[in-house]
């Protein structure tokens, strides 16, 4: 059931408890956790944090640690499946979920006394009524044969006969009820999609418990950033979550900007401020961030000599020299630019920061977008893209450059929509311009696997919902084909690459 009192229902029942923490892999699940190991840290909270990155991950993990606890908080995983069904719990375990997967599974939400949703129910939710989808077994029992009473044989057979017609017709509503369920259901889960931030949840939560710091208000803005970047949300929803955290800003850093020298306690200040959208461009130089960034590499059409050309014209109209731009962004003054990275790292140093680890993750960064950008090209160059008829399809080959870094199902995901951004740039063809994108890449050679995602149409007016996840799952049961539905969004399956050309068939007619 969705809980409507966090504060109440979940924090203070859980506050005396020892709790387990089961945490999914993307950014926004991490920066939800990182509030609630804050809250959890201030009251003395018992905690125990696993994280997980699969249903498999996750019953496992459950199995291991189910004697051990009675309360389980899950983050950004939990919501979209029936949860009872894969765990099987014992009746008093407890599980809180706090997860942005949409739909929500309608046994998690109509459950009131072992499943505590906390997810925001101003999200467009469209919950089907509870008379709509379950029915009370009572109602379909048969209750002839009770007619042993002595009435005469007439009699009894005149009530036989409207017991039989009674039963006609319960028999054709329960038929009428279930085709109606059925089509509920259908409505109701075809579409796979996101809701609010989980890290913004967290800090709500804080926020009604007046606990909320600086530091949290920035975990709760980089959850956020990551539905943003991973395209999960609208740009509608975005904004309207962007002018919720812009108050918080406001809120905590409101003092005097003409004041020098003044730090909040935590000595961390954030800004609200308009930006370029280009990727790392302050930790790069201008040209690779343009180079490697998805929207202008598709709209200069980078992969090609006319598209380099073009951001060539593009620098000179600016009036940057090339040999400005390749350099490192901050270069404004010469003797600024010597001495930045000593002046923060002796900050840093003074406050315990590792700057080694967030020098590394954005050399990797770096490597992913380059990585993504020439991947991106070649399957251009090489038409590797196709018209399946109802949706677009490439497949990466085995010995392609990078191959193995996309088929972990982020960064295939990640290269699916640059890809499908670029191809709709690039081609002619109107109606390839409207389509979803099926992507494949291989997993494992000795398994003889694939990882395969499916994207929505790159459309100015998408609302971002997913169909593939129960597109997949249907074309997986009419062909017997050997998938793993393992991630938490139900758009990444792994398939036995034999079984591909009879599942792909089966998308195409599904869809078609």
């Amino acid at each position: 059931m969705f809980v409507s009192d966090f504060r109440r229902e979940f924090y203070e029942l859980v506050q005396s408890q020892r709790v387990l923490l089961f945490v999914a892999s993307d950014v926004d699940a991490l920066c939800a956790c990182k509030i609630l190991q804050a809250l959890f840290q201030c009251d003395h909270v018992q905690y125990t944090l696993v994280p997980v990155s699969g249903w498999q991950e996750l019953e496992t993990a459950f199995l291991e640690h189910k004697e051990q606890f009675r309360y389980f908080v899950l983050i950004n995983c939990g919501a979209n499946v029936d949860l009872l069904d894969i765990l099987q719990p014992d009746e008093d375990t407890v599980f809180f979920v706090c997860d942005t997967h949409r739909p929500v599974n309608v046994v998690n939400v109509y459950n009131d006394t072992q499943i505590k949703l906390l997810i925001k129910q101003d999200d467009d939710l469209e919950v089907p009524a509870y008379d709509d989808i379950f029915r009370d077994e009572e109602e379909d029992e048969d209750h002839s044969g009770n007619d042993s009473d002595g009435s005469e044989p007439s009699e009894k057979r005149t009530r036989l006969e409207e017991e039989i017609v009674e039963q006609t017709m319960k028999r054709r509503q329960r038929r009428e009820w279930e085709a109606r369920r059925r089509d509920i259901l259908f409505d109701y889960e075809q579409y796979e999609y996101h809701g609010t931030s989980s890290a913004m949840v967290m800090f709500d939560l804080a926020w009604m418990m007046s606990k909320d710091l600086n530091d949290m208000l920035w975990w709760a803005i980089v959850g956020l950033t990551d539905q943003w970047v991973q395209d999960k949300i609208t740009q509608m929803k975005y904004v309207t979550d962007v002018g919720i955290l812009q108050r918080h800003v406001s809120r905590h850093n409101h003092r005097n900007e003409d004041e020098e020298n003044t730090l909040s306690v935590d000595c961390t200040r954030i800004s609200f401020e308009y930006d370029l959208c280009l990727a790392l461009y302050q930790h790069w130089s201008l040209h690779d961030s343009l180079c490697n960034t998805s929207y202008t590499a598709a709209r200069f059409k980078l992969w090609s000599v006319h598209g380099q050309k073009q951001l060539q014209e593009f620098l000179a109209d600016m009036g940057l020299p090339l040999k400005q731009v390749k350099q490192k962004f901050q270069s404004m003054d010469i003797s600024l630019k010597e001495n930045l990275r000593e002046m923060i790292e002796e900050s840093a140093n003074k406050f315990g920061s590792n700057l080694d680890k967030l020098y590394l993750g954005l050399e990797l960064a770096k490597k992913q977008l380059r990585a993504t950008q020439q991947t991106i090209a070649s399957c251009l160059c090489t038409n590797l893209v196709i018209s399946q008829g109802p949706f677009l399809y490439c497949s990466l080959m085995e010995g392609t450059p990078d191959v193995m870094l996309f088929s972990k199902p982020a960064s295939l995901s990640l290269l699916s929509r640059h890809l499908l951004k670029s191809f709709v740039c690039s081609t002619k063809n109107r109606r390839c311009k409207l389509l979803p994108l099926v992507m494949a890449a291989p997993l494992s050679v000795e398994q003889g696997t694939v990882t395969m995602v499916g994207i929505p149409p790159e459309t100015d007016s998408s609302d971002r919902k997913n169909f593939f996840g129960r597109a997949f799952e249907k074309a997986a049961e009419s062909t017997s084909s050997r998938t793993l539905h393992n991630h938490f969004d139900l758009s990444v399956i792994e398939l036995k690459a034999e079984d591909r050309s009879k599942f792909l068939d089966a998308l195409v007619s599904l869809l078609s």
